[in-house]
């Protein structure tokens, strides 16, 4: 199958090439979204036939089959973030050629008279904020942004200010190449209050760096209770974090967060992870909310209740898990988490006396773990606290 894959803005009256002009007019299979196809209407053959890009895509790709070359019209450069990208992964065998015209961010970029290449560019586009989170935690000085109608400018600025992401100002284009094409700079809290035509994409520009501690004090942290005793302590936390080996690993579970210490300092030093933490008590809700915001550390996934009765269907399978709390329940946690490790993935654990130790190297070795690493460590005065890593002995089946 042959794809002819032309980008377009929004204007109506697209001022295409001679070669692109005769293309148009010796196909009769076209294919595009409905306002593509409002566009291009007035230039297509007599006789010719529209497929509309709609979700699902299966169906698009059906009624694909049985056409030798189709031309389509796509946004921008169909290769950034594009309908290309679609095509090449579903019909890899397929030929395509390609008339890319300038993205959106490229456009506002253009309009503003700003340099982009420097910019991080992120997709909310039908996509989760997750990219988005890592690029604010990064700090990255220029933030271009496709959105959609869930991720709009207005709700972007909001999850900023939220985390305290108050450093950037916002470069919004809205109907970009179109007759009311609009193009705004606003601060974040004019942002959130304002509307947007759509479609839109927006540019954030760095205002001033936000500071990104590296092992957070205890005492910085909302406590449960004002209990010191039921944080883990700064440099325990960091050894915790090197053991857990986050830089190679993609989803981290918290088990017993209690005031989500170890997910923060884990999301603020490796934001790729996906970090999905668990706590029994109900309390454990608002300290997360409380200090994510507190270190701006967004897309922390918490579930308060019995870990051991948790539904964890639909929930990221983990490849590195820190037990941080059991209850009484270490068997029943690591049985658990048996089920749902990677293979490759590891758990470690906290001891604070020689009976736990035990029991944690107990329990995990009845599901086929084994010591792999440990370490001890003093803090101040308190009782010396061995830190221990386990790993499954045979990959599961």
């Amino acid at each position: 199958m042959n794809f002819i894959i032309i980008g377009i803005d929004d204007n109506g009256q697209q001022e295409f090439t001679r070669e692109i002009l005769g293309l148009i007019a010796s196909h009769t299979v076209f294919s595009g979204g409905k306002r593509h196809h409002g566009i291009v209407r007035t230039l297509l053959p007599e006789g010719y036939r529209w497929i509309d890009i709609t979700v699902p895509l299966d169906d698009v790709f059906r009624q694909y089959e049985g056409h030798n070359e189709i031309v389509v019209f796509a946004s921008g450069d169909p290769l950034f973030f594009g309908f290309a990208n679609t095509i090449r992964k579903r019909l890899p065998e397929a030929n395509i050629r390609l008339y890319p015209y300038f993205n959106s961010l490229q456009i506002l970029a253009h309009r503003l008279v700003l340099p982009y290449h420097d910019m991080h560019v992120v997709s909310l586009t039908g996509r989760p904020w997750h990219e988005f989170d890592r690029a604010l935690i990064e700090g990255h000085e220029k933030i271009g942004l496709l959105t959609d109608e869930q991720h709009s400018p207005d709700a972007i600025a909001r999850r900023m200010l939220a985390y305290g992401y108050d450093n950037y100002v916002m470069h919004a284009g809205e109907l970009l190449g179109n007759e009311h094409e609009r193009v705004r700079t606003l601060t974040l809290e004019e942002a959130k209050e304002n509307t947007f035509l759509a479609p839109n994409c927006i540019i954030l520009q760095r205002t001033q760096a936000r500071h990104r501690p590296f092992g957070i004090p205890e005492s910085d942290f909302e406590l449960l209770d004002g209990r010191t005793r039921m944080i883990t302590k700064m440099p325990v936390r960091l050894l915790t974090l090197a053991l857990l080996d986050l830089r190679e690993r993609h989803t981290f579970w918290d088990v017993g967060f209690c005031t989500g210490s170890v997910s923060i300092e884990a999301k603020l030093q490796f934001p790729h992870l996906r970090v999905v933490a668990f706590e029994q008590r109900p309390e454990g809700e608002r300290l997360m909310n409380v200090n994510a915001a507190r270190f701006g550390t967004p897309g922390i996934e918490a579930h308060t209740g019995d870990f051991t009765a948790a539904d964890l269907s639909g929930i990221a399978a983990p490849d590195a898990v820190f037990i941080g709390g059991h209850g009484g329940k270490m068997d029943e946690i690591i049985r658990r988490l048996d089920e749902v490790l990677l293979p490759g993935g590891i758990i470690v654990f906290n001891s604070v006396s020689a009976e736990s130790r035990s029991l944690f190297i107990e329990c995990a070795a009845r599901h086929g773990f084994r010591v792999t690493r440990e370490h001890r460590l003093t803090v101040d005065a308190h009782n010396p606290i061995d830190i221990i890593q386990v790993q499954k002995t045979t990959a599961h089946e």
